[in-house]
């Protein structure tokens, strides 16, 4: 049992370097960038107010979890920025390797049921999955229209990259799908923080 704690322990003390994960989306304050722990909390308290909204029954507990693992592999892997389809290319493998040493940190029957959790969000071919999804892409859009679309125009950002980025979010949720559109992206496609590439 001393073993197994000990694992534990060491566990928690690791993913505490998440905070000091960068992300590319600002407060909505525009003080400063948040970090990958501050988004895992945003995004799971919003899966808990938000669930109504989904297109599917889910369990909520199981989207919550996964909501708050999801980026731990970023400890090694760094955030890979939406748009930067450089690092993408190397995304998947890059994560791949910090889930085998982050998840393998734990006793095995947790780091095993952390690590499936983590390919079932990957993967989005769970409602609990395709749920967590649109959480995740839905936050980055309403902070970034909470900052009068400041990240989308210092990156350059055009509607089909936003578009294309968020083509899985009406699987989770068609409702918040469309008050993004409505609310967050088409004010500043007319403001002209975002370029509208698709006419």
């Amino acid at each position: 049992m001393e073993d197994r704690l000990e694992q534990q322990i060491s566990f928690i003390r690791e993913i505490d370097k998440e905070k000091q994960i960068g992300r590319q989306t600002y407060l909505t304050g525009g003080s400063r960038k948040e970090n990958d722990a501050e988004h895992a909390w945003h995004i799971a308290l919003m899966a808990i107010l938000l669930s109504e909204y989904a297109n599917e029954p889910i369990d909520l507990l199981r989207t919550v979890t996964m909501l708050l693992i999801h980026d731990l592999v970023e400890i090694d892997a760094g955030d890979t920025y939406a748009y930067d389809e450089a690092a993408k290319a190397t995304e998947h493998d890059r994560e791949a390797r910090g889930a085998d040493r982050i998840f393998g940190m734990l006793p095995r029957e947790q780091g095993s049921a952390l690590r499936a959790l983590w390919e079932e969000f990957n993967a989005g071919e769970t409602p609990e999955a395709r749920f967590a999804h649109a959480m995740d892409n839905f936050q980055p859009v309403m902070l970034n229209a909470a900052t009068d679309g400041r990240a989308w125009a210092e990156h350059g950002v055009r509607l089909s990259q936003i578009l294309r980025r968020n083509r899985i979010t009406p699987e989770g949720s068609d409702r918040l799908w469309e008050y993004a559109l409505q609310h967050f992206i088409q004010p500043n496609v007319e403001r002209g923080r975002i370029r509208d590439d698709t006419t």
